[in-house]
């Protein structure tokens, strides 16, 4: 295999394949991926990053399809990352990108990816920020990050995405949904798919309810589609470029890209903790003795806690 220097001067060169093995190293998250990275994010910033969640059911394939094609007519150059459940055998993801938009795969202004959650929660995979680093690093204008499908727990996109669509759909409970607070609050765009079921005009009535009178500063756009019939992408694709013109005339993006910056520190930095913790404590058997008197009842999970950080007994 090609040092990984060479293949990161291969991608910024636009070689796809160069492409696809960094991506594999910063999805596995070796010393060569983070080499990748380190060398990829100063060359990143430049493309809009676009997240789009919403619950299991909601449409969000088919309309990130839908409005990949609307993007590739107006003539933009798009990454998709596409978050998949993790099998339970094999890790990888259970859906695969050529089964969902297979007929992007063709287009070589389009790179798509599928990545496993790996476990992982808020509907993204643990090196999603990464793989967005390097497609934006190719130089690809738009980068599509679609979530899972976990439902209302699916923030943690809005750190990571410039524009965050959330996806609902009429008659699948999202009319419930839209009342809580934590999926309608990340809302820079929303969208009511399948458009042409019944209660779509109320589902869209309740949102407008919703979006006025929390309103603060710029009103949430709500945008009906029907993506299976290609109705209302364009509108879409409008108010995601509306969206991206208010960032930059704002000032709200680098506020914006300062949180994300301050987020994605603090969660890597946790998980590397509690890597080096776990590894620490479960090579001398203290991990499974404290997990032994948990199960056992003799030792409640808090206690157990602050005894594996050195805090308890």
């Amino acid at each position: 295999m090609a040092p990984i220097e060479a293949l990161v001067e291969q991608l910024l060169a636009g070689n796809r394949r160069a492409l696809g093995r960094v991506l594999t190293q910063i999805e596995n998250d070796t010393p060569a991926g983070r080499r990748a990275l380190a060398a990829l994010y100063p060359r990143s910033g430049n493309a809009h990053t676009v997240g789009l969640t919403g619950s299991a059911g909601s449409g969000k394939s088919t309309l990130t399809g839908a409005l990949a094609r609307e993007f590739r007519a107006r003539g933009r150059t798009l990454g998709i990352v596409a978050i998949d459940p993790t099998s339970p055998f094999s890790h990888g993801a259970l859906l695969g990108d050529r089964i969902r938009m297979q007929d992007l795969t063709a287009d070589p202004q389009v790179f798509l990816r599928s990545m496993a959650t790996r476990g992982a929660l808020g509907g993204l995979a643990p090196a999603t920020s990464g793989v967005v680093t390097a497609l934006d690093a190719f130089g690809k204008d738009i980068v599509l990050i679609e979530t899972v499908g976990a439902g209302q727990d699916e923030v943690e996109v809005a750190m990571m995405a410039d524009t965050t669509v959330v996806v609902l759909t009429p008659g699948s409970g999202d009319d419930v949904q839209a009342m809580k607070a934590g999926i309608m609050e990340i809302a820079d765009v929303l969208v009511v798919n399948k458009c042409d079921l019944p209660n779509a005009d109320l589902l869209a009535r309740q949102l407008r309810t919703i979006v006025e009178a929390s309103r603060s500063g710029r009103l949430t756009p709500i945008v009906r589609t029907a993506s299976a019939l290609g109705e209302g992408i364009g509108d879409l694709a409008d108010a995601l470029e509306e969206h991206r013109t208010y960032l930059g005339a704002s000032g709200v993006r680098e506020a914006h890209r300062r949180e994300q910056a301050r987020h994605q520190v603090l969660a890597l930095a946790r998980q590397r903790l509690i890597d080096r913790l776990v590894m620490a404590q479960g090579a001398d058997g203290r991990l499974d003795a404290l997990v032994e008197e948990v199960a056992a009842r003799s030792l409640d999970p808090h206690a157990a806690a602050d005894a594996l950080i050195g805090e308890g007994r």
